[in-house]
């Protein structure tokens, strides 16, 4: 197999540095060129036809976010990623290359003690995101997270009817922030059911994405914050570093959790302790959704959806930036749908039909308690 050509574009000479001589230690990557700014970039992206280039955000004459766009008005669809700092002005920058056609992004090592540490940094974040994203196998990150659980028995085969869901849960990771940009707008303000949403993401980035959501969706979307009650309607975003699970009050009353468990998937947060919860919670009466990303952080908790009668609907490979998480969720049985991006808001809507009558019922039950 040919070794991935990677354009570095970064008009910090130490940076330039530390990212090339990193990614020439892998013997599946090689550099071909270098460039200090986006407006170099673009006059060479058709000279080295990279397979994926690695974009600064900050750059004199054309700066990154400027540099995607103009990438993508030529219809090039090289994969880029965008280099970040883990900062709100970092933040917000990310978010807009991301929604001008960037596929994804690492944050720049940031109070490091030396060059060793910042490679190792730009080594473990940056590289499985190069491959996953020009399809080649990924090796997990070398890091002290534990060990992903075991997966779950065999989804067992459809005798019954699905439970009517009670909560729909989302994950997603890399193209996660515009597919969900896409999915989200198209449910409506009266969504009959609370939505938890787990989209791997670090602090900062988590505040500024859900705001971003808020203001294209009908939906309200929020970050989420330890101890709130579920209201249908209402989007809980995980916040970064921070697994967010679904904590039952009582029999019939539920609330946001947070916690700072160790990482699953090498991940904080994790779809996983987020799917496992509602099942937990809601006995089952879940709809997950699993959306574009590497790894496959989602794939055991869908299995529990499916084994307590849950239904779970997940991204096509054609329409996904990776079809990693999705993938594994549909390889390993447990996806009910295989749905292209367009096609996800539709399903919710369609399995959300009938909740709304059962919650009015349930609600006169518990005497006007949601």
């Amino acid at each position: 197999m040919n070794p991935i050509k990677v354009m570095v574009v970064d008009d910090s000479v130490v940076v330039r540095k530390i990212v090339t001589d990193v990614l020439s230690e892998d013997p599946g990557i090689e550099v071909v060129g270098t460039a200090v700014n986006g407006k170099v970039a673009l006059g060479k992206v058709e000279l080295l036809k990279p397979d994926l280039i690695t974009m600064d955000i900050e750059m004199p004459e054309m700066n990154g976010i400027e540099a995607v766009r103009a990438i993508r008005a030529t219809r090039n669809r090289v994969p880029i990623i965008m280099f970040s700092t883990l900062t709100e002005r970092g933040a917000t920058a990310t978010l807009d290359a991301l929604s001008g056609g960037a596929n994804d992004y690492v944050t720049k090592p940031a109070n490091v003690g030396s060059v060793a540490q910042s490679m190792e940094s730009v080594r473990e974040q940056l590289i499985p995101k190069i491959k996953a994203l020009t399809g080649r196998p990924v090796t997990p990150p070398r890091s002290a997270f534990a060990p992903p659980p075991p997966p779950p028995r065999a989804a067992a085969p459809r005798t019954g009817p699905h439970k009517v869901p009670a909560v729909l849960v989302i994950g997603s990771s890399t193209g996660g922030p515009e597919a969900l940009a896409r999915v989200l707008p198209a449910l409506p303000a009266n969504l009959p059911v609370p939505v938890l949403l787990a989209q791997h993401m670090p602090p900062v980035f988590t505040r500024q994405f859900a705001q971003r959501l808020d203001r294209l969706c009908p939906l309200r979307v929020v970050e989420a914050v330890d101890g709130t009650p579920l209201v249908p309607g209402t989007v809980h975003l995980a916040p970064g570093d921070h697994h967010l699970v679904v904590r039952a009050n009582g029999r019939s009353s539920f609330a946001t959790s947070l916690n700072q468990n160790p990482p699953e998937n090498f991940c904080r947060p994790a779809v996983d302790p987020l799917f496992r919860s509602a099942v937990a919670a809601f006995d089952g009466a879940v709809l997950g959704v699993v959306l574009t990303g590497m790894g496959a952080d989602g794939r055991n908790g869908c299995g529990e959806i499916r084994n307590a009668g849950g239904t779970v609907v997940v991204q096509d490979q054609a329409t996904s930036v990776v079809w990693g998480m999705p993938g594994a969720v549909a390889q390993a049985g447990y996806a009910d749908e295989v749905l292209p991006l367009d096609r996800i808001a539709e399903a919710i809507h369609r399995h959300l039909a009938g909740t709304a009558t059962v919650n009015s019922a349930t609600t006169m039950a518990v005497g006007g308690r949601r």
